[in-house]
């Protein structure tokens, strides 16, 4: 009985945690509830159509109410299934990476009760950004960045929101488009003005690797996760439908420039019935713009 009394404790510790929604949700008054979400691209094939994750990404989107949801890999049709099930006060700003509504999507989704967009533009990851469509170093497809300058009528603070996807399988590519989102934010972004970017950086949140690197440790990022004064339990954010990985590679990041206060952060575990919303784990923020 003692062993069996032990598996099931087990069990409901492991139902628990894919149950926590997140480590902060009582949101405090004047916090940015901030979230990065590869949605895994809409497919009708089975395992994990679709039609089984939509209802499990609907629970979870109202269950957490982020204010602001950088997305990755959303289709046209599976993001105007999101617009239908998010609440009537969110809004989203987005463009297929191959333009207008063809391809995958850097779609950001926002309170618009909160948040007035005061301005926003999209860019490619190559040599020619300001092209549609462009690829011109090594990879699978094209990338892109998605911004939008926000007023925060609660705080009556503006601050930038960069929402971006980086090459999953040419490690020059990678290093190139971090360099490219710092060259743009000095080119379009106002001075003094913070900015907070979410995106599927496809290489581990480590000192040592190119991308973090240049973004974090040698650029003008911090990593809110290592600022967060309370921190969920550490999973790999790509998980792929197979377990979670406990202390694995967070590829899916929310960075900030210097001083945001970030209150919590954590790696969503949510699943129902062993259905998970996409084969990543959403990453989210708690946090005070200065």
């Amino acid at each position: 009985m003692s062993a069996l009394r032990t598996v099931l404790a087990a069990a409901a510790l492991l139902g628990a945690l894919l149950a926590i929604p997140s480590v902060a949700s009582a949101q405090r008054a004047n916090e940015l509830h901030v979230m990065s979400f590869n949605l895994r691209y809409a497919s009708d094939t089975p395992p994990n159509p679709w039609a089984d994750r939509r209802p499990v990404m609907r629970e979870l989107l109202r269950a957490e109410k982020p204010d602001i949801i950088g997305t990755q890999e959303g289709l046209y049709r599976q993001l105007r299934d999101i617009q239908v099930d998010l609440p009537t006060h969110y809004d989203s700003i987005g463009l297929g990476r191959e333009g207008g509504s063809r391809g995958e999507a850097m779609q950001v989704f926002y309170d618009s009760r909160r948040l007035e967009p005061l301005e926003y533009d999209h860019y490619w990851l190559s040599d020619t950004p300001n092209v549609v469509g462009s690829k011109t170093w090594p990879g699978c497809c094209p990338r892109m960045v998605t911004w939008i300058k926000f007023l925060d009528q609660r705080t009556n603070k503006q601050f930038y929101l960069l929402n971006t996807h980086f090459e999953a399988f040419d490690a020059t590519a990678r290093a190139n488009s971090a360099r490219l989102v710092l060259q743009k934010m000095t080119e379009q972004f106002a001075p003094n003005v913070p900015v907070i970017a979410t995106g599927d950086f496809n290489e581990a949140a480590k000192p040592g690797l190119t991308v973090y690197d240049t973004l974090v440790t040698n650029g003008p990022f911090e990593d809110t996760w290592d600022l967060a004064k309370r921190r969920s339990p550490l999973f790999g954010t790509f998980h792929g439908y197979r377990p979670l990985t406990p202390d694995g590679d967070r590829i899916d990041w929310i960075l900030a420039t210097p001083y945001v206060t970030v209150r919590a952060a954590s790696i969503n575990t949510y699943a129902r019935n062993g259905q998970f919303p996409s084969d990543h784990l959403p990453v989210q923020a708690h946090l005070q713009l200065p």
